[in-house]
Formats: C-alpha cells, structure tokens, sequence
C-alpha cells in the first residue's frame, strides 16, 4: 500500500475545502486543478487522471442542458400541434364502370362510362366536448345525390366539393346529448334509401339523443332538425317564414329479446314548408330555382311520415339481417302518395349480400333526394336491387350492383320501361 505525502494530503485537503467553498463549475474545477498541479499537490498521472474525469463531467452537463432545452422546446411544439393528435383522417378512392339502359331512350340517358369518386375527411377533436368534422368530395357538379366525376374530356382537372362541414357540441353535463350545426352527415336513422340518397350531407341544425331505459335493456334514441334548402323562396322577404325548409323529427328504439336476436324500430316526419313555391310553373316565369318537386313528381307539397325496423338474427349459420320501411305523403291529395322497400343483408367471411325491392309512387317522396341509382333516380318506379361485395384485403374489396327497375319518368316516351343498371365498383378505404 502506497502512502500519500503530508505535502500531497494537506494539498488535496485544501483543495476540497476550496471545492466546497466555491460554486460547482466547470471553470472553478478547472482552476482547481491547475493551482493543484502547479503547487506541486497532486502528480502528473493524477492530474491526467482529474482532467480527464473533469472532461467528461463537463460533457455530461453539456448534454443534460442540450436534453432539458429539447424537451422544453418538445412540449411547447405539442402544445401547438395537440390537436393533429386528436384529429381523424378518413377517406376513400372508388373506381367505377357503369351501364345504364333504359328502354325508349337515346344515348342521351343511356350511358356506357368509367367513374370515380374520391373523398377525404378531417374529424377533430377540439375539446371534451367539441368535435368538428370537414370534408372535401369529388363531383361533377353540385348534384347533392351524388360524388361520382365521369372519367371524360380529355384528361381535365376534377373538381372538388365541400362535402361537410360542421360543429359536434356534445355537453358532458347530457351524456349522449349532441347539438349539430353545418352541413353535417344525416343525423337520423337511414334504413333505406327511398326518402334519402346516401350521398346527400343536409345543411342547417340538429340534435340527436340516446338513452338506455335503466335496466330494461331497451335504448331509446331520436333526432331533431331544422334545415334550410333556399332561402327567400317566394321572394317575399329575409324572414325564415319566406324560406323553403325542412323540419324533421325521428323517434327509435332498439332492443334485444334474446341473446342472438336485435330488434330496431322507430318512425320519422319529414315536413317541408314552402315547399309549393319550389315548384316550377305550369304557365309565366319564375325568377326562383325550382328543384325540389323533379325526378317525376307531379306534386309540390310534401309531408312524410316513416316507420321503419330492423331485426338482426345472429345465431343462424350466417348472420341475416331483415329490413324494411315505409313511407307516405300526408300533404298531397294524390293517390300516389305511398313508397315500401324490404330487404335482406348478410355476410359470410370477405363476401356481403345486400339485397330489397321497393315500390315508390309518384308522390311518395321528394324526387330530388331519393336514391339517384334506382331508376336512374325517378319516383314512380318499382324494382329490385342487388349489391354483392368481396374483400380482397383490409380495407380493399371490389362490387357489384345491379338494379333491375320498371320505371314511369325515367323516360318520356312510355311509362313502366324498364330501367336497368349495372356498377362494378373497386374501392380502398382509409
């Protein structure tokens, strides 16, 4: 065992006294270690030995001072991008070919042509109890039925649409309560398409609510709406009296009787006021677009009342779901006021089946909003429609729907012509 000089003790003591005294720094460690080496306390090989520790002390605080600026400059950027945190992105991109007969029509209706449809949407939270949602949507035109832009005209630009844009104010004093404002998705329940296309976002103000009956196991659930579609339709002033509006109201239920059986009912009104004066005349001119009573509708005052039900049957060899609705037109004195469809839904691994035949009479519903598909989109048709569905891989499928129609006004050459379509669809989800 080597003993340490009194020389070198007494310096080393020193030393630490000086240490203790003066702030722990870099520089006074490095000072130290100088007066230490030129007073002769400490020798050669333990300076070398300090100075290197020294350095690598010196760096150690170096880049803990480098980590705590990153990290401070780190929460100030998530504070500022939280919200792309708390923000959805979904989309999709649809390529279509579709064939359209119909009998007695030029190629004028008739069509033989390549689609596609492309949709991107941003849903975000901005705080427990907002969320907003925007998308854009492809179009070739602002058709509110539909998203689809003909593959045509030698290469154009395709143009893009606000498809949605809305506030979600969902209070956390009313769980399930949600207050709507925008052009928002369709608030209520769609359970079949012969009042609604499935493309069409309406614009104004909602509410939607839903509760479970204690322990009953029975969820109770409805909507509210008021809805503007032009305003100052009669050109009789800014006041809300003189604009075409929708009011809408829907009311719902859905229970379980057995383990393996689901059950949803409920009913809807859809009533319109101004309706008659977005009709276009008979006689004269009217400054005023008209476009709600088209598609073949003879009427220009509509009041809908809806039931609807749903059952899902789970404990067959493939699920089957059973669906149907009805419509009627209370505010028309037509006798063409009534509208039916049932169908059926299932699927068996990557394959789904989705199939109803409906009957819509002249004035059951709205022409300008029923599905744009069945009947190239008229009322007074009657028909089936067949949608089968295979994916290929997550969120990767390919389709094929064909509607087979009798249809009155798809054609002005003769009632009950038939009026088919084909779409063979391959679509990517995100």
């Amino acid at each position: 065992m080597r003993l340490v000089s009194t020389r070198v003790a007494a310096g080393l003591c020193g030393g630490l006294v000086l240490a203790m005294s003066v702030p722990a720094s870099a520089g006074v460690d490095a000072k130290l270690l100088e007066m230490l080496k030129a007073n002769g306390s400490i020798s050669p090989a333990q300076y070398a030995e300090l100075q290197t520790e020294l350095t690598s002390e010196k760096q150690a605080q170096q880049e803990a001072v480098a980590n705590q600026v990153k990290k401070s400059d780190l929460s100030a950027f998530e504070q500022k991008v939280a919200w792309a945190a708390k923000t959805e992105f979904k989309g999709d991109v649809r390529v279509r070919q579709e064939t359209v007969k119909i009998d007695g029509e030029s190629d004028g209706k008739n069509k033989d042509r390549q689609r596609i449809r492309a949709r991107l949407g941003a849903y975000t939270e901005i705080n427990p109890q907002v969320n907003t949602g925007i998308r854009i949507a492809t179009g070739g035109g602002d058709d509110a039925r539909s998203t689809n832009q003909d593959l045509d005209n030698y290469f154009d630009k395709k143009q893009l649409w606000l498809d949605q844009a809305y506030i979600d104010y969902h209070p956390t004093a009313v769980k399930d309560l949600h207050l709507i404002g925008g052009k928002m998705p369709q608030p209520w329940v769609n359970m079949g398409d012969v009042i609604w296309d499935s493309d069409i976002n309406p614009e104004g103000l909602a509410a939607t609510y839903k509760h479970n009956l204690g322990n009953s196991g029975i969820e109770m659930f409805g909507s509210a709406g008021y809805y503007t579609l032009k305003d100052n339709v009669d050109g009789e002033g800014v006041q809300f009296r003189n604009d075409l509006s929708l009011y809408a109201g829907q009311l719902g239920a859905r229970f379980a009787p057995t383990d393996s059986l689901k059950v949803t009912l409920g009913g809807s009104v859809y009533s319109y006021n101004n309706d008659k004066d977005s009709a276009c005349p008979t006689t004269g001119t009217k400054t005023t677009p008209c476009a709600l009573a088209v598609n073949g509708n003879s009427t220009d005052e509509f009041r809908l009342y809806e039931g609807f039900g749903q059952i899902d049957i789970a404990n067959l060899p493939v699920p089957l779901s059973l669906y149907g609705q009805y419509v009627h037109n209370a505010a028309t004195d037509s006798d063409q006021d009534n509208a039916w469809l049932v169908g059926f839904k299932s699927k068996l691994n990557a394959f789904s089946l989705d199939y109803n035949y409906r009957d819509i009479q002249r004035n059951a519903v709205v022409g300008a909003f029923t599905d744009s598909d069945f009947a190239n989109g008229t009322t007074g048709s009657r028909g089936h429609k067949v949608k089968v569905g295979y994916e290929i891989d997550k969120n990767f499928g390919v389709g094929v729907t064909y509607f087979l129609t009798k249809a009155d006004y798809a054609t002005t050459t003769q009632k009950d012509a038939n009026a088919n379509t084909l779409q063979l669809d391959v679509e990517a989800k995100f």
